[in-house]
């Protein structure tokens, strides 16, 4: 039997399945339609913006790092532009089978590869880094027509650091070096707009003027809005503001002057301070060994810095801001002073001396077998004579010598421009209670007393502390705070601003410093100096110093020739002149190498030959002081003005080499307006402290 349909049923269900279509049909459209209206209407602005971001891009422009000038306006810091080939790691599947890849297009050496894979170790995985620099345009031209190969791999303009004469005052100028990632997460604390300042920059100050002068010479970061294409390729600049080149920084100090140390000391390890008594300007620092900041610019590889970094000479410590040494018999005219300041001694009185001080049963020789009988404070600073001064520390008591030599800034920082200044060690009986932690060392003994009297024991100072109390003896008692930087021109205006310093302080009666004076001109004349300023045409006034290393025993006599090198006395000096005016003060160190009269003061002389008469040592003379051969000038000396400005090495990869020429600061700021579109890559030494802040 068929069993017929019921249509009206079907029907029913069919008119059922289309209205619920229908209904879903037009949800979606409404749904679509609200979609449209919200995205079109109420996010217009928003959505146009971001289509307008995948259009466009903001590319930061890196300044123009500002100029570093000496005093006459030779550039010792500069820039060069030139191409990189860089690589992103993030971009790139196997970077090892990349390089092989590449150096088969360009040069590679095993050095590049060394600094890329340190490099890769100190950034962040997604960072454009070097692997080559300072292309040719015939490699660039080369890789230009294989760039299809290296997803990941571009060639960028690059502008690079330059250091023109290379080792020479490279611990002042100091150097440049790629931000870490510790220094980035500093400048997370920053303010914004400083941080902003930073956009597109991967270098940063890391030593000397280049660090603590950061904020002047950094300049400030312009911006370029570009149209990209769908891969993010730059397409047309649509619109601009230039970055602004950061500012000129001209030194104090005098290249040449620099230079002629540096050659005098030669091979030996030392330093010399030199500066204006009357300003505190700073006119020569010299640290010897020294370094080539220039290994740094595109990335120190491993074997130069282990080189360094390992050397027994320690080149890239800065000895004359943070070596430490004793002063020896440079601290007898500060002793003697202090004397006179606490109405402990009258430079009339006198001590017999029988050539030995005996305190509890010990014996503190003196250096002259027998003594030098009869001794006033005259005779105790001209003849150097230790007995006086064992004596005199007696009396005074440690902390009364602490007391009186913190005002001279011994064991204090001179707040010198540039950062890692060392307070070196002025000891006391409060010192020694925080130093120690057993009773029995925390405990000050009277023996402990007599040695300081002659700058031994615990003393240990810098080079530049030492220089800046000679140069407060030889102002007068005014104290003056010693300075680099000369000032600072901005690279927009052309103004100059000179750097504000304290103004002078006295620290000694005017009476009592005359009478020290007075010794270390006779020091000069008939003491332990007169050698070397045998036939000046000054009139200078100084104190030797030769600094015991190693202790010796009771009873037995120091004999170099039997001593390790660097177990050996160091020689120390420091003087001003003219005696009557005195227009420059020093104080130096030559490590190891025995009596201060010898080693150092022949240098001494030189120095104030140079500021003084214009007087150039001959080649004959530099050699012979450089072995302790010649007390006085030897030779016939050349004049100032004749000599050339010291070659400089020119900019890496350029065509011969290009000496450094003098310019004035109008000039060097001219020089330094141009910008480049982007800025280097360089990898750190270290981590160093980021200087955002000017430091006058």
């Amino acid at each position: 039997m068929t069993e017929l349909r019921n249509v009206e049923a079907d029907l029913a269900r069919f008119r059922a399945r289309v209205l619920v279509a229908s209904v879903f049909v037009v949800g979606c459209l409404l749904l679509l339609a609200s979609r449209l209206i919200y995205l079109q209407v109420y996010r217009h602005e928003d959505l146009k913006e971001q289509a307008e971001n995948n259009r466009t891009a903001i590319v930061p422009i890196v300044p123009n790092r500002g100029l570093i000038l000496d005093r006459n306006g030779i550039v010792l810091a500069t820039n060069y532009s030139a191409y990189t080939l860089e690589i992103t790691p993030s971009k790139v599947i196997n970077t090892e089978q990349t390089i092989d890849a590449l150096a088969l297009v360009v040069d590679i050496t095993a050095r590049d590869r060394r600094r890329f894979k340190k490099l890769t170790e100190e950034s962040r995985n997604f960072e454009s880094l070097p692997i080559r620099t300072r292309l040719s345009d015939e490699e660039v031209a080369k890789f230009a027509a294989q760039r299809y190969r290296f997803p990941g791999v571009e060639i960028k303009a690059r502008l690079f650091r330059t250091y023109p004469y290379g080792e020479l005052a490279s611990h002042v100028i100091g150097y440049i070096g790629r931000i870490n990632q510790a220094e980035k997460k500093a400048m997370e604390d920053w303010p914004d707009e400083e941080q902003t300042n930073y956009k597109g920059t991967d270098y940063i100050g890391k030593l000397g003027v280049e660090q603590s002068f950061e904020a002047q010479l950094h300049g400030t970061t312009g911006v370029d809005s570009v149209e990209t294409s769908a891969g993010g390729r730059p397409m047309r600049k649509l619109a601009s503001s230039p970055s602004s080149p950061g500012n000129t920084v001209m030194l104090s100090i005098d290249i040449k002057l620099q230079k002629m140390v540096e050659d005098l000391f030669g091979e030996r390890r030392g330093a010399l301070v030199a500066l204006d008594p009357k300003t505190g300007e700073i006119l020569a620092f010299v640290s010897k060994p020294t370094f080539d900041p220039n290994l740094f610019v595109e990335g120190i590889d491993s074997e130069s810095w282990q080189s360094l970094n390992e050397s027994p000479d320690k080149p890239l410590l800065n000895r004359a801001l943070r070596g430490t040494y004793p002063p020896g018999s440079t601290y007898k005219p500060f002793m003697a002073l202090a004397a006179l300041e606490t109405g402990n001694r009258t430079p009339e009185q006198t001590i017999s001396d029988p050539g030995y001080f005996i305190l509890g049963g010990h014996r503190f020789r003196d250096d002259k077998e027998g003594g030098h009988g009869t001794v006033n404070m005259y005779r105790s600073i001209v003849q150097s004579c230790d007995t006086y001064y064992y004596m005199l520390a007696n009396d005074m008591g440690v902390d009364v010598i602490h007391d009186q030599m913190h005002r001279f800034g011994f064991g204090d920082i001179t707040g010198i421009d540039i950062y890692g200044e060392v307070r070196g060690l002025l000891p006391s009986t409060a010192w020694k209670r925080k130093a120690y932690k057993g009773a029995d060392q925390q405990k000050w003994y009277a023996g402990e007393t007599i040695s300081l009297g002659i700058g031994q024991g615990y003393n240990n100072f810098t080079m530049l502390q030492l220089a800046s109390a000679t140069a407060t003896l030889a102002n007068a008692g005014v104290k003056m705070k010693p300075h680099l930087v000369r000032q600072v021109t901005d690279i927009m205006t052309r103004a100059p601003t000179s750097t504000v310093h304290v103004a002078g302080e006295l620290i000694a009666k005017p009476a009592n410093i005359a009478v020290i004076r007075d010794a270390m001109v006779g020091v000069n004349i008939e003491g332990t100096g007169a050698a070397a300023f045998r036939g000046a045409s000054y009139t200078s006034a100084g104190k030797t110093g030769t600094a015991q290393v190693i202790q010796i025993k009771k009873n037995e006599k120091y004999d170099a020739s039997k001593v390790d090198e660097r177990f050996r006395d160091h020689a120390l000096y420091m003087a001003f002149a003219p005696a009557d005016n005195p227009q420059i003060a020093l104080a130096l160190v030559v490590e190891n190498s025995g009596f201060g009269g010898a080693n150092s003061a022949p240098i001494a002389r030189r120095v104030f030959d140079f500021w003084l008469k214009g007087q150039y040592p001959s080649e004959e003379d530099i050699a012979a002081v450089q072995i302790a051969k010649a007390p006085v000038p030897i030779g016939k000396p050349r004049t100032v003005a004749e000599m050339p400005w010291p070659a400089g090495a020119g900019v890496p990869g350029s065509s011969g080499s290009t000496a450094a020429t003098a310019v004035t600061a109008a000039s060097a700021t001219t020089a330094g307006a141009a910008t480049a579109t982007e800025t280097s890559s360089i990898p750190p030494l270290k981590a160093g402290k980021i200087a955002r802040q000017p430091l006058f």
